[in-house]
This record gives C-alpha cells, structure tokens and sequence, in this order.
C-alpha cells in the first residue's frame, strides 16, 4: 500500500539524510570542544640564573610557631618567589633524613608550583634532617660544567642531625653555588605535631615521656650561608625576607640560555563547525523521492503554466 500511495519514496534516501544528520552533529560536537593541532617546537632565548629550592621536609617543619606551620610557610615563600621569577630556572630538593630531587631545573613555573603542592613529611621515608646531603643533591644537579650562575636556597628551622654541612657548602661553593639560607622557625622551640589521617592527634615524646621541642638553629645556617658567599634570612610573619633574596639573585650574574618549549597551537574548531553546517544544509534540501536527489527543491519559485493560464 505504501509502495502504491507513494510510488517516487526511497527508503535508502531516507537512510542517507539520517546519516548525514548525524555525522553533522558530531562534526558541530567537535568543533565546540576547540580541537588544536599544528604545534610547533620552538627555541627561546633567556637570561637567568639555576635556582635549586631545598624545603625541610622533616616532621619539626609541623611545628606551629610560625603560622600556620613551619612547612606550609615555606611553601607559601617557595610559591611567591616562582610568581615572581622570570627567566630564572627552577629545581626543587625535599629533604629530611635524605635528600631527594622533586623536581629538575627548569622555566615551566606551573609545573613547579604543581610540584610544590605535594610537598609533605611523608614524600621522603627516613626522618631526620641532613642538610649536608641537599646540599649534595644540588650540586649533583646543576651544571657541572659551569661555575657560576647558580644558586641553592635552603629553607628549613636548622636541626642538623648530620655533621657536614659546613664543609659541603664550601665544596658547593668551589663549583659556582652561592647558598642562601631561610631560617623558619622560633629560637624559643615548639612542641612537634603528631598527625593521623590529616588531624593531629598529640605531641611527639621523647624516651623519658618529655615532649620534645624544636628549636631554629641560626648559627649553623649563617655559618652554612657564610661559607658559600651567600647569606642568611630569618622569615618572619611580614614577606620581606622574599624581596631580600630576590634582590639578592638579582646581583648574581645572569647567563643566556636555550629553552626548546612548543607555541603555535592553531585553532580548528572552524573546520569541523563547516562541515557540520554544509552537511546540514545538504541533508535539508535532499528529496526523499527516487526522482532526483534535490527533485522538491524549488530556488527560484517557478511554476508551470496551465492552459487556461
């Protein structure tokens, strides 16, 4: 019957503007979500310096003498320093019984502050606090080649639990490394957090059941900072101690360097919005009829003339 009532109907015609519909919705899809490609490798030439940040990971930085910790106020110094870097390279070392390498020099500061989020007591296994090894670590990853332009800040409440320190920094410093200190922390001691599950549930004890407290040692760090030309700062509640170092890394004698990043990332959202519409408007104007494809298309709006017309 329907074959009868409408002889000219294609079912396969039919299919086709299905087809058409949907490939057009997907196109449009596709193009809203802003596809990019035709990114390039590119070199950039600065003028900087090799900064290696080491933070003081050990469970004394919980401390609460400077708010709201020792630990998270290092991060938040490491983070207004990055903001304010410009062409300057940047590494970080972790360290507390050991020293390990968060994160290799380089000028992609998103990635640094990325990095620096994951800063906790728990990202280096042995407790304690070795300065001696991130200073080690730091010269291990800098340019062995080179004897200057580089630069290692320490942060960290100064509890040297390894002797060496001292003598290290003047082998760093016979390399080119200038040491520049942060004491974070009070003279007069805070007691040592205990965490579980992100909550503190006590104090750390000693044998005897005493609470121990942890102190900023400052002479071992002014004298760290003294062998390597470099110098001491002790934070404190305002940021000036920021501006300080950074006019301090300013002095230092800058080198030109090649960075290799990728630019050019080119806009396709255009072509795949096109081909959406063309097939739109194809699949509007297709007749369903055997006739012809665009059989009941009529553009121009003529008519047949009858006879009695």
């Amino acid at each position: 019957m329907l074959a009868q009532m409408m002889p000219d109907f294609s079912k396969g015609r039919k299919r086709t503007r299905l087809i058409l519909l949907l490939v057009a919705l997907t196109s449009i899809i596709i193009g809203m979500a802003n596809p990019q490609m035709g990114s390039k490798m590119e070199k950039i030439k600065r003028q900087g310096v090799d900064i290696i940040i080491a933070i003081d990971v050990s469970r004394s930085m919980l401390a609460d003498d400077v708010q709201p910790s020792r630990l998270e106020r290092a991060k938040q110094i490491v983070s207004k320093l990055i903001d304010r870097m410009a062409n300057d390279r940047v590494g970080l070392i972790v360290f507390a019984g050991e020293a390990t390498l968060q994160m290799p020099l380089t000028v992609d500061y998103a990635a640094a502050k990325l990095f620096l989020k994951t800063v906790n007591p728990e990202v280096v296994g042995t407790q304690g606090t070795a300065i001696s090894q991130a200073i080690q670590v730091a010269r291990y990853n800098f340019n062995q080649e080179e004897e200057k332009h580089k630069a290692l800040i320490l942060i960290t409440d100064g509890e040297d639990h390894e002797a060496g320190a001292i003598s290290k920094a003047r082998e760093a410093f016979d390399e080119g490394v200038v040491i520049y200190t942060m004491g974070i922390g009070s003279t007069e001691g805070a007691r040592i957090p205990v965490m579980q599950d992100g909550r503190k549930v006590g104090y750390m004890k000693d044998g005897k059941g005493g609470e121990v407290m942890s102190k900023l040692d400052e002479t071992v760090l002014r004298e760290i900072s003294e062998a390597s030309n470099g110098q001491f700062f002790r934070v404190q509640g305002a940021s000036g101690e920021i501006t300080q170092i950074l006019s301090e890394l300013g002095d230092l004698e800058k080198k030109e360097f090649e960075d290799r990043v990728f630019t050019d990332y080119e806009d396709q959202f255009q072509y795949f919005i096109l081909l959406g519409l063309l097939l739109l408007l194809v699949e509007f104007f297709m007749s369903e009829k055997n006739k012809g494809y665009f059989s009941g298309v009529n553009l121009f709006g003529e008519r047949k003339v009858t006879a009695r017309e």
